[in-house]
Order: structure tokens, then C-alpha cells, then sequence
């Protein structure tokens, strides 16, 4: 299996590149703005984009799903109950991605969004888009989140998975690339030492400022990407 990490500064966005011996690949949660690094990446290696899947209707940057599909005739896959009517396929939970030895379950991590999917690769890592990030999680203060359904999924879907499943986020914005389930039942302080009703007290108090993007990434989204024009 091919496994690449991709970055965009920008938005702290990461972008995950799985392909097969057969060449056929995914890309889980493009970035519109990186397109062309990923459209090149394909070229070099060969590969043939088979799906481009998200985790979730983003609203801190466009997806390129509708210009990935436009370009190599890929499908568009979201999450069931996301309102993206654009997309060629719903993923739902449990649901298994083959595409040859490469193995994709879809498990429903609802909370930062109340549609959201993680993704488990094989058994041995998993890509949790922003449900759980390294030492984090996403917010849960828009979009239909709520810190009760996060706590839930993270502790009963994720926190469930064996302590050295390698943990893929969404994003991060201090460096890091990669943890693991064990280090963050263990290191996390969203969730260490924490029950349910601390957590939700917890996600109340954040006072974050809304993303940048927001009103241009969310009506986008849910279009794959196809941002309103005013005439």
C-alpha cells in the first residue's frame, strides 16, 4: 500500500494519498488550492484516482473534489446525511472501501459535525478528519455539533481500536503528524480525566473565532467545491 501525507499551510489542512498495487488510488479531503500538486503527484506515480472521500462538510477550506472529478473522472464520496447533493455515492457506517489490498471501514464520528466519518486503513491506522486531532479535537460550537455526541464517538468508536493504531487527523497546527490511539487515551487533555459532562463543559468555554472561510466554504462544500459568485 502507497500512504502519503499531504499539507496545506494555509489552512493546517492534511490530505491522505492511499493507493494500491494496481495503482488506484484515494484522496481523502483535498484541498481546492492544492489540486495541482495533486493532480502532478498522481501523474508521477502512476496512479489512477479512483474516489476522492471526505470526512465531512469542511468549513475551514474548499475541497477539490469537484475539480479532482472534473479532471480524472474519480467519484465523490461523503457522508450519509451530509448535504452535499453533488456527490456520486454516500459512505455509511461500517460501510468497507475495497480497492484491492486496500481496506477502507467508515466509522461515523458525529459531534464536530453531525455528519462525520473516520476512516480505518487497513486495520492499522486510522484518518479521523476532525473528530479527533493529536492532543485535540475539533469544535463542536457550529455546523450542528455537539460535544456530548463527540465525547460518545470518540470514546466508544475510537478509543475502542488497539493502542497502537496509528492515528491520521484532519489537521494540526503545531507540526505534528501522526500519534496514536493509545497516546491519545493517554496524553489527550480534551479527554483526560474527563467524563462526559466535563467535556461538554469544556467544549462550551472554548470562545473560538469562527474560520476564515466559513461562508464561502461551507455553501461550497456542499457543491464540492464550487464557490457562489455575486452578479
Amino acid at each position: 500500500m502507497l500512504f502519503r501525507q499531504l499539507f496545506d499551510p494555509e489552512t493546517s489542512t492534511y490530505t491522505y494519498l492511499i493507493a494500491n498495487a494496481n495503482l488506484e488510488a484515494i484522496l481523502v479531503d483535498p484541498v481546492q488550492e492544492q489540486v495541482e500538486r495533486d493532480l502532478n503527484l498522481l501523474q508521477e506515480l502512476g496512479l489512477t484516482l479512483r474516489y476522492c472521500l471526505e470526512t465531512h462538510i469542511h468549513a475551514d477550506h474548499v475541497t477539490g473534489t469537484g475539480q479532482l472529478r472534473g479532471q480524472t473522472g474519480c467519484q465523490g464520496i461523503v457522508p450519509e446525511r451530509a448535504a452535499a447533493d453533488c456527490a456520486d455515492r454516500l459512505i455509511r457506517d461500517g460501510e468497507v472501501l475495497d480497492l484491492g489490498e486496500v481496506n477502507v471501514r467508515a466509522i461515523a464520528t458525529p459531534g464536530h459535525t453531525d455528519s462525520h466519518m473516520a476512516y480505518l486503513i487497513n486495520q492499522d491506522r486510522i484518518l479521523t478528519g476532525d473528530s479527533l486531532l493529536i492532543r485535540g479535537c475539533g469544535r463542536t460550537d457550529f455546523q450542528s455539533g455537539d460535544a456530548g455526541t463527540l465525547y460518545d464517538h470518540v470514546v466508544q468508536r475510537l478509543f475502542i481500536l488497539p493502542d497502537t493504531t496509528l492515528v491520521y487527523p484532519g489537521h494540526d497546527y503545531k507540526g505534528q503528524t501522526v500519534s496514536t490511539i493509545g497516546e491519545e487515551k493517554r496524553f489527550n487533555p480534551r479527554f483526560v480525566g474527563k467524563d462526559r459532562a466535563a467535556f461538554i463543559q469544556l467544549m462550551g468555554t472554548l470562545n473560538l473565532p469562527d474560520p476564515k472561510k466559513i461562508a464561502e466554504a461551507v455553501p461550497a462544500n456542499q457543491q464540492f467545491g464550487q464557490v457562489a459568485t455575486v452578479s
